[in-house]
C-alpha cells in the first residue's frame, strides 16, 4: 500500500469515526416520537396514563413527504394553505383543521417552475388569507436555473441565509433532475432531501405530478419518493362535488390524517370545506 492510498484510508477511518455518533442508535435507549411540523386533526389512545390525545402529523421534522397530483389540479392552493398555516399555527377559517408547530422555526417556499409574476401569486396568498405580513418567510422562484444549480442554491440558501429552518416547501421537485425516469439521478436527488431534512431537523415537502390516467408519481423519481417519504398525500378533483379538491393520505409511517377537502371560492382563495363531502374515491 503506498504513502497516499494508507494516508486516505485514515482519513476515512477519522471520517466515519466522526459520523459515529450520529447513526448509531441504541436499542434499549427510548427515543420520542418526532415533533410535528404540521398536522390536521387529532387522534386518540388508551395509554397506562389514561386516554392521551396526540396532533395527527401531515409532516414532522426531520422527515420529509411530497404531493402528488395530475396537472392543473390546484396543488399550489394546497401549498399556500400549509405554508398559512405554519406560519400562523392556523390558516383561519379557511384552514380547517390544518395547524402548524414552529416556535422561531422559518420557512422556505420554493417554486422551480413559474416565472416571477406567476410565483409572487402563490407566494402572496398566505398574506392574503390572513391578512398579515410574515417574518422568517423566504420565498424563491428558481426557473432561471438549471436542475444541479437549483439544488446547490437551496442547500447554500439554507445554510447561509436562514437562521433556523423548519419547513422547506418544493414544488416541483422534478425541476431538481434532468430526467425523472433516470434510476441513479431520482435516487441521489432523494437521497440528498433525506441528508437535508436530517442535518438541518427540519420537514421538506414537495411536490410532483401523477402520471396520466394513473395513481403513480412520475416516473422513477416517483416511485424512490414513495419508498422514502413520510407521508404521501394525493390530490383528486372530487366527482361528487364539481369545483372541490379531495386531499387524501395516501401512505404514511405515522398514523393516517383524514380526508378532507378544498375549494377555491370567489376571491381565489383556498378553503378547506368540513366535513368533506367526500372520504373514498
Amino acid at each position: 500500500m503506498t504513502e497516499d492510498e494508507i494516508n486516505k484510508k485514515e482519513e476515512q477511518r477519522m471520517y466515519y469515526d466522526m459520523m459515529l455518533s450520529d447513526v448509531y442508535v441504541d436499542p434499549a435507549e427510548e427515543i420520542e416520537h418526532p415533533p410535528v411540523a404540521i398536522s390536521y386533526g387529532e387522534h386518540s389512545y388508551n395509554t397506562k396514563n389514561g386516554v392521551q390525545t396526540y396532533h395527527t402529523p401531515l409532516a414532522t421534522y426531520g422527515n420529509f413527504s411530497f404531493v402528488q397530483a395530475p396537472p392543473k389540479s390546484c396543488k399550489s392552493y394546497l401549498i399556500s394553505l400549509i405554508s398559512t398555516a405554519y406560519l400562523n399555527g392556523n390558516a383561519g377559517t379557511r384552514g380547517g383543521d390544518l395547524r402548524g408547530h414552529r416556535t422561531d422555526e422559518e420557512i422556505i417556499h420554493i417554486d422551480t417552475e413559474q416565472s416571477k409574476f406567476h410565483a409572487s401569486r402563490v407566494f402572496k396568498r398566505p398574506y392574503e388569507i390572513t391578512g398579515k405580513p410574515y417574518e422568517g418567510y423566504h420565498t424563491l422562484a428558481l426557473r432561471p436555473m438549471s436542475p444541479r444549480d437549483r439544488m446547490g442554491f437551496i442547500e447554500w440558501y439554507i445554510e447561509e441565509k436562514v437562521e433556523k429552518v423548519g419547513l422547506v416547501l418544493i414544488d416541483g421537485i422534478a425541476d431538481l433532475c434532468n430526467d425523472v425516469n433516470n434510476i441513479e439521478e431520482a435516487n441521489l436527488l432523494v437521497q440528498w432531501v433525506m441528508r437535508m431534512t436530517a442535518v438541518h431537523n427540519c420537514h421538506i415537502m414537495t411536490v410532483i405530478h401523477s402520471n396520466f390516467g394513473s395513481d403513480k408519481p412520475t416516473g422513477h423519481l416517483g416511485s424512490f419518493l414513495e419508498k422514502k417519504a413520510e407521508t404521501q398525500i394525493e390530490l383528486k378533483n372530487n366527482e361528487m362535488a364539481v369545483g372541490t379538491i379531495n386531499v387524501s393520505c395516501k401512505r404514511s409511517r405515522s398514523r393516517e390524517f383524514e380526508s378532507f377537502d378544498f375549494l377555491i371560492d370567489k376571491y381565489g382563495l383556498p378553503k378547506i370545506i368540513t366535513p368533506p363531502t367526500l372520504t373514498n374515491f
